[in-house]
């Protein structure tokens, strides 16, 4: 878990490679199922639909068990949302300056809908200053600016394992 922009999408696929398990990005699926982009989910439903959505989703995966999941930025706002993996599920907070997430989203292929603003790094420090408490509720947290890919990925997947 973590901001946007702090590579659970890329980490976790890798991750999950490297422990031959599914992985779930929890973005990629609900665009898949509602057929809409993430964009135009948070227009049609705002974020709080947005947000039920992932608890859905949440509760179905949680019965299932063995993946590598990458939950959206916000997921830790949600109430209960972390209790219904927990155990077995390990957290792991990718921990990022919003600075340097918002470089990185900047560069990638879309904006966030949360972070199309007049400032968006502005909006991202909000955000961080937000949610770092349930962030921080995490098993383990990694600096993710001071580690190279490669020991991150196997620093996961060691955490991961039982």
């Amino acid at each position: 878990m973590g901001l946007p922009g702090s590579g659970k999408s890329t980490v976790g696929r890798r991750v999950a490679r490297r422990l031959a398990r599914p992985f779930v990005d929890f973005d990629s699926e609900i665009e898949r199922r509602e057929g809409k982009s993430i964009a135009q989910i948070f227009s049609e439903v705002g974020e709080p639909g947005f947000r039920a959505l992932e608890l859905a989703l949440t509760k179905e995966l949680a019965k299932t068990g063995g993946m590598v999941l990458a939950p959206g930025g916000g997921w830790t706002t949600i109430p209960g949302a972390a209790a219904l993996l927990r155990p077995p599920a390990r957290m792991i907070y990718l921990r990022v300056k919003a600075e340097v997430a918002i470089g990185r989203i900047l560069r990638g292929r879309r904006i966030r809908p949360l972070l199309q603003t007049a400032n968006p790094l502005d909006t991202l420090k909000k955000l961080l200053e937000e949610r770092e408490a349930g962030y921080l509720e995490a098993d383990h947290v990694i600096d993710v600016e001071v580690v190279k890919s490669q020991q991150l990925i196997a620093t996961i997947a060691r955490l991961a394992l039982p």
